[in-house]
């Protein structure tokens, strides 16, 4: 059985005291085991990243761009086998893998600009003779510490434009799928990056505590749940750092009654069930505007929802298992959770089972009616393939409704009227809206995050915001005299 290592300073490090198991969800067998590092293993990579920093800082956003380009052409070339990575330890199924690849490749694309993207601003004659200019310049050792639904794109999203910005990493990925964070190590160090620049520890708690505490690591990068997200921020915050701390959703599709029906059903289903459920922009809520949209949604969809093909992920099924054991056992307590405060279960996955695959980690896809909103399904996130319905007599309720969640990461509305799609987006209180698409994730050359409990921190991650987020802003006023006097009152320009 291999052993899942560090990546420190270019080399593969073991923690000898402590290590985990890594499953493959489809069969439910151990297949792997993971290094889980100490404080001293946390402080041995940021050793690393501090002494690789001024030299990378002191290298030309131009050639800090080629070593990305040099990453993206082998990220391309070597997209397949990260997916069939992401596939045996995560459990989706390999299209879906090989399109969180491309998303995350979308980034690299976006910080092979960095030249233009830090060039700065420049002003002659704001006073006399005086110029004045702004520069960009990277923070120092930075981390980021990623979920596991998606162990390729999330840390993608954050290291390609920290590392184009000069600063150094240390990536924590999720233990329970920690392979593709060293195998894009590999290509790091293949294309070019100078050993230091990217360091991966894997690791529980102790590691993540040993990063906000760590005085060197200048900014935290995070994304998962909202109560981990919230100690991330305050901890970290705390100890004089900056960070982003991307939490959990509940995420809202509205349905008016002239949407094409055919489309939200297919909609939904992709949104809803894809990935098993375990997006934070999955679609969880489809709140349907009159019982006659909800009559006829329920009806197209059930039957649909009864018949995903569920298998191995790497069979490329439509869905596959959960990630682990326990966190399958989570969701099923929450449909038990649905049955017993009142919700209609008209699809019931708890007994579904794969041929070939009983100690898989799988769970048929679920579908409650007439969810309201005190029931604990609609309150908390699932972060499995359970939609629920949920009826409301008109636009004004269905608004109100999504607004006044807890949470607000992503949200859609499906209609043909464009006065009431423009009212919506201007009006809901979410991060990211889609109008007649499910799941509105931003390219890379726009930011990617939520309002409210969705986020914690003022910027969000990649596009603009991560190249904002990972620089500081330095503003150059000079001034060229003939002759040399002192100056005794408050300078003005004159």
């Amino acid at each position: 059985m291999s052993l899942i290592k560090h990546h420190i300073g270019g080399i593969a490090v073991d923690s000898p005291d402590r290590h985990a198991d890594v499953f493959d969800p489809a069969t439910g067998a151990v297949t792997r085991r993971v290094a889980l590092a100490s404080v001293d293993d946390v402080r041995t990579a940021v050793d690393a990243a501090q002494a690789a920093f001024p030299g990378w800082a002191a290298t030309t956003p131009l050639n800090r761009a080629r070593v990305m380009f040099r990453f993206k052409e082998l990220l391309e070339r070597n997209a397949g086998d990260l997916a069939a990575i992401i596939t045996s330890e995560h459990g989706k199924v390999l299209s879906d893998a090989r399109g969180e690849v491309t998303r995350g490749l979308e980034v690299v694309e976006f910080a092979c600009g960095i030249p233009h993207l830090v060039k700065g601003e420049h002003s002659m004659n704001v006073g006399r003779d005086v110029d004045s200019w702004t520069e960009y310049a990277p923070l120092g050792v930075v981390a980021g510490i990623t979920p596991f639904n998606f162990p390729a794109m999330v840390p993608l999203w954050m290291f390609p434009v920290a590392i184009a910005c000069g600063n150094t990493f240390v990536l924590k990925p999720s233990e329970r799928d920690p392979s593709a964070a060293n195998f894009m190590a590999d290509l790091l160090k293949q294309a070019g990056l100078p050993d230091g620049v990217f360091n991966v520890v894997h690791g529980d708690k102790v590691a993540v505590d040993a990063l906000l505490d760590e005085p060197r690591v200048q900014a935290i990068s995070f994304v998962g749940s909202t109560p981990i997200a919230e100690y991330i921020y305050a901890r970290g915050s705390a100890n004089g750092k900056r960070v982003q701390a991307l939490g959990g959703a509940k995420n809202h599709m509205v349905v008016l009654p002239d949407a094409d029906l055919d489309g939200a059903v297919s909609a939904l289903l992709g949104a809803g069930y894809g990935s098993a459920g375990e997006r934070c922009m999955a679609i969880s809520v489809a709140v349907c505007v009159g019982d006659a949209t909800a009559d006829a949604l329920v009806a197209k969809l059930a039957p649909k929802v009864a018949a995903l093909k569920i298998g191995p992920g790497y069979l490329d099924p439509e869905m596959g298992p959960l990630v682990t054991g326990a966190h399958r056992d989570k969701v099923r307590s929450y449909v038990d959770a649905g049955v017993a405060e009142g919700a209609t279960l008209v699809v019931d996955g708890r007994g579904h089972a794969v041929d070939g695959h009983g100690d898989g980690f799988f769970l048929g896809g679920c579908l409650f009616d007439r969810v309201t909103p005190e029931m604990t399904i609609y309150r908390e996130e699932i972060f499995g393939p359970v939609l629920c319905v949920v009826r409301v007599p008109d636009f004004d309720t269905a608004l109100r409704l999504v607004n006044e969640h807890e949470y607000g990461n992503g949200t859609a509305i499906f209609t043909r009227d464009g006065g009431a799609a423009r009212e919506f987006a201007h009006r809901v209180q979410a991060g990211m809206v889609g109008v007649n698409v499910p799941i509105p994730v931003p390219m890379a050359f726009h930011s990617f995050g939520g309002w409210k409990r969705s986020i914690f921190g003022p910027l969000h991650v990649h596009g603009p915001d991560g190249v904002r987020f990972y620089t500081r802003l330095k503003t150059i006023t000079a001034r060229w005299p003939e002759t040399h006097h002192a100056e005794f009152v408050m300078p003005t320009m004159k």
